[in-house]
């Protein structure tokens, strides 16, 4: 079974323990920490989204023309553009990159967070938007004649984009979420499924439901997994836990 290794690309050299001690996106560090990935054999990077945070898109095209091999996933929520924008955005930064891209596509689990930028739907509702929004993106990457949509949540006309992926049909879509919406959603349209590091039970539980729900869909075949850790480090095992709790 191939086995990629995922890294993170902040802008800024906080971390989830670490106050930052510059601006929020700095360029210097950005392009730094990807080389040392890059460097160290590490396949791609993340760039995060938060309703405060800089916009990963620029930054991944800013990062995408300074690095040669590392490949980079781009987080994003539906709520924030229309999918015949972000689709063209995608497929221009797929240029850029030289077939570098996958597309994270976050539906948000946290109300707050959704709102702060206008987003007053539902949880649910949220999942069920981020499916139409990934198939309108999947045509536009694909359709060579202008087509129309009239679904739940967007609707448009005679549309067709002139700028396409240099990946072939697309770049990989990734996706994440631990409810039935999410594997309804996920199952139906993700190459990726992201999951939490937990114990092996309990994510074995997860993938079968990623899996059934891709065969509900009609899938033929089910997205390939992702899960995420973060790993705390010390000289000791003992040190270790010893942060951990602090």
């Amino acid at each position: 079974m191939p086995v990629e290794f995922l890294g993170i690309a902040y802008t800024n050299n906080a971390s989830e323990t670490t106050a930052r001690s510059g601006a929020s996106f700095d360029k210097e560090y950005t392009l730094r920490l990807a080389r040392a990935h890059e460097d160290h054999g590490w396949d791609r990077v993340l760039f995060a989204y938060g309703s405060d945070t800089p916009i990963p898109t620029p930054a991944a095209a800013y990062l995408a023309a300074k690095v040669d091999r590392l490949q980079i996933l781009l987080a994003h929520r539906p709520n924030v553009s229309y999918p015949t924008y972000a689709a063209r955005t995608f497929a221009t930064l797929d240029q850029i990159s030289d077939g570098r891209l996958a597309v994270h596509f976050i539906t948000g689990g946290n109300d707050h967070e959704q709102q702060r930028e206008g987003d007053t739907l539902t949880k649910d509702q949220r999942y069920s938007r981020t499916r139409e929004y990934i198939e309108i993106v999947k045509k536009v990457w694909t359709r060579r004649e202008a087509f129309d949509h009239e679904g739940e949540y967007y609707s448009f006309h005679d549309y067709v984009s002139d700028v396409f992926p240099v990946q072939q049909p697309y770049p990989a879509v990734s996706f994440g979420g631990s409810s039935p919406a999410a594997y309804a959603a996920g199952g139906a349209e993700a190459d990726i499924y992201c999951l939490w590091g937990e114990p092996l039970a309990e994510t074995a539980q997860q993938i079968e439901s990623v899996r059934e729900a891709a065969r509900a869909a009609g899938r033929a075949g089910t997205p390939r997994i992702q899960a995420a850790f973060r790993p705390i480090l010390a000289s000791t095992e003992e040190l270790a836990w010893e942060k951990a709790h602090r």
